[in-house]
């Protein structure tokens, strides 16, 4: 079932947590709703397309769908892509470094005047009477990589960042101490966020964002103090390359 994460004055965030099942990792979709118009973030793919469709239009008209937002290139964030260019009227914002490679999704010409490319140092995109942010979060995990910051929720769709392959019967109860998550998240970052310094850099800007709620693309929230200790911990983590030695470069 989705879950409301914010509903205020038109203004509505709804995650959708159970649409995947079976063998492929869980996975989290968004939908952003402001004064009739609406955002989806990181839609995944063929095995989430016709159910959030259905979801969504609960909440909008899914033809006029503004944007699909995808933060990175992997399939469990936007495989589905061509499905919804035909199903939807909406422009695809992407990363400016996995432009050509998002028509690997579709159909050649599909994506002719639809494609919105996210620049490095991120942007702001007019969604109905707020500017939702891209917000840069490179090399964590992909080497371009956006998160969605919503300024009216103080929501922050974070990606792979903060993900948490958390048991299914949690998902809708969001952390409220960084302790319930780690048993869940710590190897995941070690193994996929590049390494400390880009942890830090993102930390630093995140420090100085005003964060209700970090919500990431895979398993449970974060609120209250789970939200600086997430950013105080990730600072703190050796994760990546840090971690790798000439051990993991041998011949089998």
């Amino acid at each position: 079932m989705p879950v409301e994460l914010y509903n205020r004055d038109r203004h509505v965030c709804v995650a959708f947590r159970d649409l995947v099942s079976g063998e492929a990792v869980q996975a989290n979709q968004f939908l952003i709703y402001d004064s009739n118009h609406a955002a989806l973030i990181d839609p995944g793919g063929d095995l989430t397309y016709s159910a959030l469709f259905m979801q969504i239009s609960n909440y909008t008209n899914v033809k006029e769908l503004d944007y699909v937002l995808a933060s990175h290139q992997d399939p469990d964030i936007v495989a589905s892509l061509n499905k919804w260019l035909v199903g939807t009227d909406c422009k695809v914002v992407v990363p400016a470094l996995w432009e050509r490679f998002i028509p690997h999704f579709t159909r050649p010409g599909k994506l002719a005047g639809r494609v919105v490319a996210i620049p490095d140092q991120g942007m702001n995109l007019e969604l109905g009477s707020i500017q939702l942010k891209a917000v840069p979060a490179h090399f964590l995990h992909a080497e371009g990589n956006f998160q969605f910051y919503d300024p009216k929720s103080r929501i922050l769709f974070s990606g792979d960042l903060g993900a948490n392959l958390c048991p299914p019967d949690t998902l809708d109860i969001p952390a409220k101490s960084i302790d319930e998550l780690l048993p869940y998240m710590e190897a995941f970052h070690k193994r996929y966020m590049n390494s400390n310094q880009v942890c830090r850099y993102w930390a630093r800007m995140a420090a100085d964002m005003d964060i209700s709620m970090i919500v990431p693309q895979h398993g449970r929230a974060m609120t209250g103090k789970a939200v600086p200790q997430f950013i105080r911990w990730i600072s703190e983590l050796q994760c990546g390359i840090d971690l790798m030695s000439q051990a993991n470069y041998r011949l089998p």
